[in-house]
């Protein structure tokens, strides 16, 4: 078995710049073989180019989405008020934030995308495992955010169409109407696939001002309709300060810190463009919890209002915006959510993905043919059943992507923190033999590290609605915490895995050390 740490001195093949980050060094061939294409090679310092504000309006961009607005006011569905609803995703964010960070380092230092670090700890081949998990994770939100789009075609049609168009025939449960927006909605995003990046990156810089703007008219026009913001406040809450709410705090914290778990995995596939550990840093810190703190107050405070006014809370903005009868706002409206759910989808959850089925077969999978993988997955996962209420989407979906990729994320955290120490040998995360090839290609104390830990974190959570009961229900009380539980497991696990072998190695490597300066002291 090779060793599983980076010497102390750097391999000539890579130069570190006296900022810190490390590049192949001038005049070295790129690596190439099977396990090195050119959408995972490590990005040249000159071309690692992001600044603070590159990565804040990233976030702007991620953060300003249907999805996180339903994040929020699905809180209000099941019980917060505004304040306790605020206060939980704020705190998630934040803590959400510490992982993201730790991770996104390699991104600016080695030019590396995520999986191509996750070969550190997982080995060359061993690291699709992680790598197609968070893949998988992304084509269910990449399905879910289509159904949302899909979803505004429909309510749009039916307004402009008439009844005949909403009460179509069902199929499925739905109306086969329905049906046809999610797939006009899902064509519209491949055909933007096929134009490429240049295309996706100009439509973003206009997309977040645009969808921000369009949360402020829905909180102006449900004040209006509820007399006043006095309503939009002064709703109570259903569980009061005492024990029925921090017993739905915890899930709650779980599946909030899971709506950015893979984010904070694939950070890499972004911070690899920095061009400093402190524009990746500051633009994280500054962009994350603020804007999604913004986004979910102006989510709590509409959802709040229509409570109000429907009786209700509405935690769905589609629906929401489909109960005006101003055909001129619900255009705004609807346009609005499209916009928001085409920018989050393909920045959020294609890009990621695209890399993770990439790094399956390099050589035979590019990033657009990755791209179109996801697409495909993302109807197969029938995200419509995840989608379908609230207590589903924020305690089952997010529960258990939580609980997976917190899992994944103390391995990697402790493997270049820790054991590595933010070392690592570029060429040898591309080629078979190196010190991350481990045995075959896999290190079995990754693997294991992340069996146990994500059994622990998910074994007793309840699947509803995706199936019935909870796999192993012994762990019941674990399934609260699915995130702390994976993160802390895995990483404790694999550093005492990890940690005795690489002190006996560095103790014999030291006895070496010493004897050949004894020797070289006897020759002289």
């Amino acid at each position: 078995m090779t060793d599983t740490a980076s010497p102390g001195i750097p391999p000539s093949t890579q130069v570190t710049l006296p900022d810190g980050r490390v590049e192949l060094a001038p005049g070295t061939a790129p690596p190439t073989g099977p396990y090195a294409n050119a959408d995972l090679l490590p990005v040249p310092v000159a071309g690692r180019t992001w600044t603070t504000y590159n990565f804040s309006a990233l976030w702007v961009g991620m953060a300003h989405n249907t999805a996180s607005w339903t994040l929020a006011s699905g809180l209000i569905a099941v019980g917060m008020d505004w304040k306790q609803a605020v206060f939980t995703i704020a705190a998630a964010n934040l803590i959400v934030l510490v992982p993201m960070l730790l991770t996104g380092h390699a991104g600016p230092r080695y030019g590396i995308p995520f999986p191509v670090f996750a070969r550190a700890s997982f080995g060359v081949r061993g690291a699709n495992l992680p790598a197609v998990v968070r893949a998988l994770v992304a084509c269910g939100w990449f399905g879910i955010q289509t159904w949302i789009g899909g979803e505004a075609i429909y309510l749009l049609a039916g307004k402009l169409i008439g009844d005949g168009w909403t009460d179509a025939s069902r199929v499925g449960g739905y109306a086969w109407t329905m049906w046809l927006s999610f797939a006009v909605f899902w064509a519209i995003q491949v055909a933007i696939i096929h134009r490429g990046m240049d295309t996706i990156r100009r439509f973003e810089n206009w997309a977040a001002p645009f969808v921000l703007v369009g949360a402020f008219v829905m909180l102006w026009w449900m004040s209006v309709e509820a007399g006043g913001f006095g309503p939009l406040f002064d709703q109570p809450s259903k569980l009061g300060w005492g024990a029925d709410f921090w017993k739905l705090f915890a899930p709650s914290l779980m599946g909030m810190i899971g709506f950015w778990s893979t984010l904070s995995l694939n950070i890499p596939d972004f911070t690899r463009y920095g061009r400093s550990q402190r524009a990746q840093t500051w633009g994280q810190a500054l962009g994350l919890p603020t804007t999604m703190t913004l986004f979910a107050f102006l989510s709590v405070l509409v959802t709040s209002g229509s409570q109000a006014v429907y009786g209700e809370p509405v935690w769905d903005p589609v629906q929401l915006a489909a109960k005006t009868d101003n055909v001129a706002g619900l255009l705004y409206a609807l346009v609005t959510v499209l916009v928001a759910t085409l920018s989050v989808n393909i920045a959020a959850n294609l890009v990621s993905p695209a890399f993770d089925f990439s790094n399956v077969a390099p050589r035979r999978v590019s990033f657009r043919t990755g791209a179109l993988i996801t697409a495909v997955l993302a109807v197969v996962i029938c995200p419509w059943k995840l989608y379908a209420d609230p207590q589903g989407y924020i305690f089952t979906w997010l529960g258990l992507v939580g609980g997976l990729l917190g899992t994944v994320a103390g391995i990697l955290v402790a493997d270049y923190w820790v054991v590595r120490r933010c070392r690592l040998a570029l060429a040898d995360l591309y080629r078979a033999g190196g010190r991350y090839w481990y045995a075959g290609g896999w290190n079995w104390r990754a693997v294991t590290a992340f069996a146990v830990g994500g059994v622990l974190a998910v074994g007793g959570a309840d699947f509803h609605p995706l199936v019935d009961g909870r796999p192993v229900p012994a762990l019941r009380p674990l399934a609260d915490y699915g995130w702390a539980v994976g993160l802390g497991t895995s990483a404790a696990l694999y550093l005492l895995l990890t940690l005795p072998g690489l002190r006996g190695r560095a103790a014999g490597q030291e006895v070496r050390v010493e004897r050949k300066v004894q020797e070289a002291r006897e020759t002289g």
